[in-house]
């Protein structure tokens, strides 16, 4: 039979899971040079280029925008950012994960932060376009699964075949005073 000491020694040091840490911050942070040049690449993989979407990292830094970025033990691991416009309506805008980071359910984090803060900031509506290509997929379904439906271009969008547009209430218009 063991003793606690032999059992202790038998068993590997438990690793430590670092809890992910949402924040805003600035986009052009030179600590996110790698985040932004991989969302680049990502974007321009399989979408032609009159069908992207993507603000440049510099238009980013507005007063419109809400700027956010998960880390990882102090490592930024995923950016995204809140557009609100008017009329108490935004847009979910430079969604990303970095790939090695991908899996673990940061992607759901992020999305459920930047929505909290939407409702908090008393938005009614939060509406996304996002690629139709398979590679975009996962995007899609995690989209789905939070509540974003379908929707016809919005803003100044066009019909793109290379884009998907989901909108999401985030009040009942049911109890909405008539």
């Amino acid at each position: 039979m063991k003793t606690d000491q032999q059992v202790g020694q038998s068993c590997a040091p438990m690793k430590e899971i670092a809890e992910p840490q949402i924040a805003r911050e600035s986009p052009l942070s030179r600590e996110l040079d790698l985040i932004f040049r991989r969302h680049v690449a990502d974007m321009h993989a399989d979408t032609p280029p009159e069908s992207i979407h993507m603000m440049p990292r510099e238009a980013l830094v507005s007063p419109e925008i809400d700027f956010f970025v998960l880390r990882l033990a102090g490592q930024p691991a995923a950016i995204g950012a809140l557009k609100i416009w008017a009329e108490r309506q935004g847009e979910l805008k430079s969604m990303h994960v970095l790939s090695e980071h991908r899996g673990q359910g940061l992607s759901r984090r992020l999305l459920d932060h930047m929505i909290a803060h939407a409702r908090t900031a008393g938005l009614s509506r939060l509406s996304l376009e996002t690629g139709a290509q398979p590679s975009f997929a996962a995007a899609r379904a995690l989209y789905a699964r939070t509540g974003f439906v379908e929707c016809p271009p919005f803003g100044a969008y066009r019909p793109d075949p290379n884009s998907c547009f989901m909108t999401l209430a985030l009040v009942d218009d049911r109890s909405a005073p008539a």
